[in-house]
């Protein structure tokens, strides 16, 4: 009898562990596109629950009468607030919200000593006047953004390990910086020319009804857009300005392609030296050696938005234009994936000391 009693305390007790482990995370602004793909990839992760979903416009309905493709799925409803009482007890809190909305949230939920990942651009910056300037918003919060710590795996690891408060990337940011890296690195390219033309799938607009997203005006159409003035562009800079501790200035311009997800960056950069391409692959393939979610693509094959499409990969692939001395770099990444939710996931199993590569490993969508 007391051999059974023992056995029932040992099965209970790891019950308990199992059920105590498991992290509890809160979506705020949760029904849309970004929302949404959190929930897809939270929902494969072992060690965490979805505690709290909030939308402001939808109260009281289910998951699935927002997004069809979640019939069944058995977690909370949509709270009608997107406040800091939504997400009651919460471990981890992400931030799924228009800009200038995060800023007025975080400090609510880091004195409870919740952990805050924004996927807005509240804390992506390091100075506040330029976020105020290319956001047109004022900066409520300028001592928290110095604190927060950029959400990019591959450059600021250790940092997010230890962070309470993440800006995520940008999805146009991640595929250029994770493109131009290793070459600001190793210090092969003229920083002084630093080119990258952008295509993104429509979804990088956000979940919104306006005319210049329908399919009749976007089904066989192809468009630039931003030209000269993309708010992308100071976040890019101040990454690759920072990798190489001088000001760098770039030329962006994205495009919208008629597709729904996915971002190809062809990016142009001066070599400062005669190098191959070989050398160059070689040096991109170094530069990235461990990294779970960087794939550099040997010749003779270029990325393209159908390796990537539904997963975490950034695939990087390599040209040198020897007749101009030219390095022309492709990155492609899924904008809702590898350029959000999915690396918004890749900071919060650092930040909780997680296998960085869990609930993440996903073969892309193809065809």
């Amino acid at each position: 009898m007391k051999f059974i009693q023992l056995i029932c305390i040992i099965i209970n007790n790891h019950s308990m562990i199992g059920v105590e482990s498991m992290l509890k995370v809160g979506i705020i602004g949760a029904s849309g596109y970004t929302g949404g793909e959190l929930v897809r990839i939270l929902s494969q992760h072992p060690k965490m629950e979805i505690a709290a979903l909030t939308s402001r416009t939808h109260a009281g309905k289910k998951l699935e009468e927002i997004f069809p493709s979640f019939t069944g799925w058995d977690g909370p409803v949509f709270s009608g607030t997107d406040s800091p009482e939504g997400v009651q007890g919460c471990d981890l809190v992400f931030l799924a919200v228009p800009h200038g909305v995060a800023m007025k949230l975080a400090p609510a939920l880091l004195a409870k000593g919740q952990k805050v990942i924004d996927l807005g651009a509240d804390f992506r910056f390091r100075e506040r006047l330029v976020y105020e300037k290319w956001y047109k918003l004022e900066h409520s919060e300028p001592d928290l953004s110095k604190k927060a710590v950029y959400g990019l795996p591959e450059i600021y690891r250790n940092q997010i390990r230890e962070a309470k408060l993440v800006g995520n990337p940008g999805c146009y940011p991640t595929s250029a910086i994770l493109g131009i890296y290793p070459a600001l690195k190793q210090d092969i390219i003229d920083t002084n020319i630093v080119i990258i033309d952008s295509k993104s799938g429509v979804s990088g607009a956000g979940r919104k009804a306006e005319i210049g997203y329908n399919y009749p005006e976007l089904f066989g159409n192809f468009k630039a857009y931003g030209i000269a003035g993309h708010r992308h562009t100071p976040e890019i800079e101040q990454e690759l300005s920072g990798i190489c501790g001088t000001d760098i200035t770039v030329s962006f311009t994205p495009h919208l392609l008629p597709v729904a997800r996915g971002i190809l960056s062809t990016i142009h950069l001066k070599l400062k030296q005669k190098l191959t391409t070989a050398e160059v692959t070689g040096i991109y393939a170094n530069t990235y050696q461990g990294e779970p979610f960087i794939k550099v693509v040997p010749e003779p094959v270029l990325p393209d938005l159908k390796g990537v499409v539904g997963t975490n990969y950034c695939h990087i692939g390599a040209r040198v234009d020897e007749r101009s001395g030219s390095l022309i770099v492709v990155s492609v990444i899924d904008n809702m994936v590898k350029g959000a939710s999915g690396q918004a996931v890749q900071n919060m199993n650092l930040m909780f000391d997680f296998p960085e590569t869990m609930g993440l490993i996903q073969w892309p969508v193809f065809p």
